[in-house]
């Protein structure tokens, strides 16, 4: 299995550090906002490297941290006139609601920082006492210039830092490029050696991922956003702390564009999960997003999700048979197709091509064809059980119907007589529009000789 490491810029084959455990940190989300289609991208793409890694049998634990104290969940708190944990607990559900509807898996380790700032404190002092940083005020700063390989991952000289870093005022630096381990805040800070004050964002995971997974690890992911500052200053202050090497493999997803520029909430360009959802379902998705290769920007368009919305047809809609648990799929030149094209640094989209591939033999009745099909998209993260149909989205159907024809309908049972009775009189104009009305909300009616049923896309 080869992997684009970005810390080398190459494509590296992978090696576990111990045997076949593979340890994996992700950058989690600051819980202040509703997730967008850039968290998306960022988190599904991972959710494939979790799924492919343990299906491809090696034993990962996998952690994805939470950012629960950071200056935008404390100036939400401030305009809210909410504490800061309310804010983060609100949104923090919000997250993982959204995490459930793409069929994110869970991480097996999902640490707070909050909970984790008695080890952050102590590699600070750590960093401290070996002359890696100082305290200036009640906050703590890192000396850049102390870790020779700073910019190394960025692949920023230096010298192109220097001439755009700044002492901003209050700020009492030994040097602009230096970054803060701890912020001085007598208002929503915590007790430390240096006074009342909260961690830097970059203390965070540094601290986590070494509770966690240990001093060295595996696979550190997450967006090209975070390449500069915060995965470069990640190395800095646990290298300089730890004292051996920080990570083996830097693996790093595109950006999410709209009209060519990244999504982004500073930008205000940004569509959330939950809107996206209530157009599109998790596998189109997630479809879309694997379409590209992970490392590439993708362009946002709603043209581009519903062309992936054509594709999760063809293969939702490859004929079924009974999963064959006793077919070997590894036997299968599709397996082989499919791993090949996944070990060459996650080349999705020629995975997905080996799906339609097999989508196309299940329709041709080949054996063990659509067993084979079932669990490879279950590797990619597809899901080929219909949607739970909830009351909520029953209503809004039957709303929606009853605006458009000026019509009252309470239960489904209603409408669909509604309709028998138009197509009686052949008045197709209003069956059809029932039909495509119910068919936007993610109804399907099935006309037979027993009657009408229904059930989701």
């Amino acid at each position: 299995m080869k992997l684009h490491n970005s810390y080398t810029n190459s494509i590296e084959e992978f090696k576990p550090i111990e045997g076949n455990k593979v340890k994996m940190y992700v950058c989690g989300p600051t819980v202040y906002d509703y997730a967008h289609l850039g968290h998306a991208r960022c988190y599904i793409t991972w959710d494939v490297l979790y799924r492919y890694l343990k299906f491809r049998g090696y034993d990962v634990t996998y952690c994805r941290n939470v950012t629960d104290v950071d200056d935008k969940i404390l100036k939400k708190a401030e305009a809210e006139a909410k504490t800061p944990q309310e804010v983060s607990q609100y949104w923090y559900k919000q997250f993982d609601k959204s995490m459930k509807a793409l069929n994110v898996l869970k991480p097996d380790i999902e640490p707070f920082a909050t909970k984790t700032l008695g080890e952050m404190i102590a590699i600070i002092k750590d960093l401290i006492n070996k002359g890696y940083a100082y305290e200036a005020d009640g906050d703590v700063y890192f000396r850049v210039k102390k870790f020779t390989k700073y910019g190394y991952l960025s692949k920023q000289p230096i010298d192109k830092l220097e001439s755009g870093a700044r002492i901003e005022i209050g700020e009492h630096k030994e040097d602009p490029l230096d970054f803060a381990l701890w912020k001085k805040d007598e208002k929503f800070g915590y007790n430390s050696p240096w006074g009342v004050g909260r961690p830097g964002w970059h203390i965070e995971c540094s601290a986590m991922s070494r509770k966690y997974l240990g001093k060295t690890i595996d696979i550190h992911a997450g967006g090209a956003d975070l390449i500069f500052p915060h995965h470069e200053n990640e190395i800095a202050q646990s290298e300089c702390a730890n004292g051996c090497k920080f990570v083996n493999y830097w693996l790093h997803n595109g950006f999410v564009t709209i009209n060519k520029e990244k999504m982004s909430k500073s930008l205000g360009n940004f569509l959330t999960i939950d809107d996206l959802l209530q157009k599109f379902d998790a596998n189109t998705i997630r479809f879309f997003i694997l379409t590209n290769h992970y490392r590439m920007p993708v362009e946002f368009s709603d043209e581009a999700l519903e062309s992936a919305q054509a594709g999760v047809k063809r293969l939702l809609n490859a004929k079924r048979t009974q999963i064959d648990e006793s077919f070997d799929i590894k036997t299968s030149q599709a397996y082989k197709d499919f791993v090949g094209a996944m070990d060459e640094d996650l080349n999705t989209s020629k995975a997905l091509a080996v799906l339609f591939d097999l989508a196309n033999r299940a329709n041709k009745d080949e054996k063990g064809a659509f067993t084979v099909l079932y669990k490879l998209s279950a590797v990619l993260g597809f899901s080929f059980d219909k949607p739970e149909l909830t009351q909520e989205v029953i209503s809004l159907a039957l709303s929606n119907v009853s605006e458009n024809l000026n019509e009252k309908f309470e239960t489904m049972e209603e409408l669909i007589a509604y309709r028998k009775k138009a197509r009686d009189e052949k008045n197709w104009a209003v069956a059809d529009t029932i039909r495509l009305t119910l068919d936007e909300c993610g109804i399907v009616l099935k006309d037979s000789k027993e009657g009408t049923l229904w059930e989701s896309k």
